[in-house]
């Protein structure tokens, strides 16, 4: 994702987004994704284009989304879209999947048809797009008529979530699934184990064999702790405002971050054993690592998705070219 730095512009953020894309690829990071996010200080209001952006830039990274919000959109009209991402950059572009409501205002801006209530679930829409994208609807159904052109490879579809019913749906489907933990850190063992419980092996080209789990987490790494509890400072002055309510904001410079919270944030430790992850994951290289080695060894969890809101540019690089040591 990329967050406007303080007095920047969008168009800066969005190309910086890009610069970090190429930096990731160079230092051997095997995917970047986009989220969506709307009328807030998150550049990210259309993975796709992002995706698209990204992927014209560089040459072997993964590059997807994370997440589509599905419940909000026709399943035909995302599938088209990934599939032509697919199909101009194969094997390259991971379709990731979620749900959510932003907020009752924006849920109804979203919507085509406002004269009918947000509805959160998304288990029909992603029935729908697995048929879209492995052009597997019943013969006599109406859909079976439009298939969508494209390669045979397919976009990775990865389901992401916090509770027992995404990681259910990603389990019976035979989907890859990721925890984002950064949102629900208490609950991650049990959604992890409720994904394996629940996994059944797929023979589609979407799906997988043997269940892949995964953990979104937030993290900073620096030189020093002082350094990543000051980068910290303006993620934890965004956690504060989301919940109080506040989406539509723009996070200041670190220093003025600290300035604002009064304090500077504390580093959480990890409790062995627990799977439970600290909500940020920051530190030197040493301690960060010592975190994710004893959750990957807890969940059994091999791959991470990193999710960071820092607005000190520099140190956000240097951050990631600290953790490609783990690579």
């Amino acid at each position: 994702m990329g967050v406007i730095q303080p007095g920047d512009n969008p168009g800066n953020t969005l190309s910086r987004s890009i610069k970090l894309a190429q930096k990731a690829e160079a230092l051997g990071y095997e995917r970047i994704w986009f989220s969506e996010h709307h009328a807030n200080h998150i550049v990210s209001r259309v993975p796709e284009i992002m995706v698209a952006a990204v992927a014209a830039k560089t040459s072997k990274i993964r590059v997807g989304s994370g997440s589509v919000l599905l419940n909000h959109y026709s399943p035909y009209k995302v599938a088209e879209t990934f599939s032509t991402l697919n199909e101009l950059y194969p094997d390259r572009i991971d379709l990731g999947l979620g749900r959510a409501t932003t907020g009752p205002v924006i849920d109804l801006a979203l919507q085509q048809d406002r004269t009918k209530s947000f509805q959160p679930d998304s288990q029909d829409q992603l029935v729908e797009l697995i048929n879209w994208m492995e052009n597997s609807f019943e013969p006599g159904d109406a859909f079976s008529q439009i298939p969508i052109h494209t390669i045979d490879s397919k976009p990775e579809i990865h389901l992401s979530g916090t509770s027992p019913w995404s990681s259910m749906i990603a389990g019976s489907y035979g989907l890859r699934y990721i925890h984002a933990a950064f949102f629900a850190p208490n609950t991650t063992r049990m959604v992890i184990e409720n994904y394996r419980a629940h996994f059944t092996p797929s023979e589609s080209i979407l799906g997988v064999q043997e269940p892949q789990a995964r953990l979104g987490i937030h993290v900073v790494c620096a030189d020093t702790e002082e350094e990543a509890r000051i980068q910290l400072a303006s993620v934890e002055l965004a956690y504060r405002y989301l919940r109080t309510g506040k989406y539509d904001f723009l996070l200041p410079a670190p220093h003025q971050a600290v300035r604002e919270l009064n304090y500077l944030p504390k580093l959480e430790s990890y409790q062995k054993g627990s799977g439970v992850p600290p909500r940020y994951i920051a530190g030197t290289f040493e301690q960060v690592a010592e975190i994710i080695t004893g959750l990957s060894r807890d969940l059994d969890i091999e791959e991470y998705v990193i999710q960071d809101m820092m607005t000190d540019p520099e140190a956000r690089l240097h951050s990631y070219e600290l953790l490609g040591a783990l690579l």
